[in-house]
């Protein structure tokens, strides 16, 4: 039985310690360094007023590093944004690689459009304007897959029903990364019933009863607060 989480703070809270953020920007200067097209690409977001939930430099740097350990040759992406982490996936892309990205705002599309035009990877990468749940079923039916590694970063209580085309639009071995479900502690609260908590709850008993993969998901703070990600693989 799941139990209440005492004082549990939401992704973005002000309870945020300090150190979490101390420790990202240690982490960022040392192993990342600077990097001018990513700094731009925040900053067009920022000018543009999209809300500020890019993943840090340091996941973005795990989900190139992912990517490039796989060895992945085509990524989908749900959730885009302004193309922070699609840059960082379409980097770790080889030569005739590809990634396709989905956003429902039309606004926050033609942004990263323009990002990822700055970074020099437009033609490895397709951003596709509409609801994912719409244009899934139209990747499907073109053969758009299979792809080696999904990132999952969109509205959290849609979370399962990502879950299920992800597996349909994977092949064996595939990777599949779900960001943002451990919602500040809230995943494991049996009180909770906020959207994105429930979704975040359905999508690890779908994992769970889902014997086409394995998983686990790892919490994690930093200056984003306390949350955590989901790392699956289809089975062989």
């Amino acid at each position: 039985m799941m139990m209440p989480i005492a004082h549990a703070d939401p992704p973005g809270s002000s309870m945020i310690d300090d150190r979490w953020t101390a420790v990202d920007r240690y982490v960022t200067d040392l192993l990342i360094g600077p990097d001018p097209l990513l700094d731009a690409a925040l900053a067009a977001a920022d000018a543009a007023g999209l809300p500020q939930i890019a993943v840090t430099p340091p996941q973005g740097k795990l989900l190139y590093l992912l990517a490039r350990i796989h060895g992945a040759r085509t990524i989908l992406e749900l959730g885009t944004l302004a193309g922070y982490s699609t840059i960082w996936l379409a980097r770790a892309l080889p030569a005739g690689g590809r990634l396709v990205t989905l956003e429902a705002n039309p606004a926050y599309a033609e942004v990263a459009r323009g990002n990822v035009a700055a970074a020099g990877l437009a033609d490895r990468v397709e951003v596709r304007v509409g609801a994912a749940l719409d244009t899934l079923p139209q990747l499907d039916a073109e053969g758009a897959g299979p792809f080696d590694l999904i990132f999952i970063d969109a509205d959290k209580d849609r979370y399962p029903d990502y879950l299920s085309w992800a597996i349909r639009l994977a092949r064996p071995g595939s990777l599949i990364v779900g960001d943002n479900v451990v919602r500040g502690g809230a995943l494991a609260d049996d009180a909770e019933d906020e959207p994105r908590a429930l979704g975040a709850r359905r999508f690890h008993e779908l994992l769970a009863a889902e014997p086409r993969v394995e998983a686990t998901t790892i919490q994690t703070v930093g200056e984003k607060g306390y949350d955590g990600f989901t790392l699956a693989r289809v089975r062989d």
